[in-house]
């Protein structure tokens, strides 16, 4: 993949990964709803709650990811597996522009 058009994809990555932490970080640090009085439905607002902290947290992973990666681009090792030091495969770079990982690393981390 392009170094260019690498930058551009994960541009757009960030600002579309932004606007979504910003709005789950806003309703779970803003919410003006009153808890249910009805145990079954504080259930159900638990369980919503903990899929908003849930998808919080990986988009904020996600955007870490990517900040590394534009990183990477600047430093001119975007590509680079930054455990092995290997080229990362041109598919994977086009699947998830911000990998750091070639597909052996990350299958060995993930065991």
């Amino acid at each position: 993949m392009d170094k260019t058009q690498a930058k551009a994809a994960l541009l757009a990555m960030k600002q579309d990964l932004t606007g979504r932490v910003e709005r789950t970080h806003h309703r779970l640090h803003q919410r003006g709803e009153r808890v249910s009085a009805n145990f079954a439905e504080q259930s159900v607002e638990m369980e919503n709650q903990q899929l908003v902290m849930s998808l919080d947290a990986d988009g904020k992973q996600e955007l870490r990811d990517i900040n590394a990666a534009l990183a990477r681009i600047e430093a001119g090792t975007y590509g680079e597996c930054t455990h092995c030091g290997q080229q990362v495969a041109e598919a994977r770079l086009q699947a998830l522009p911000h990998t750091a990982l070639c597909i052996d690393c990350a299958k060995s981390q993930e065991e």
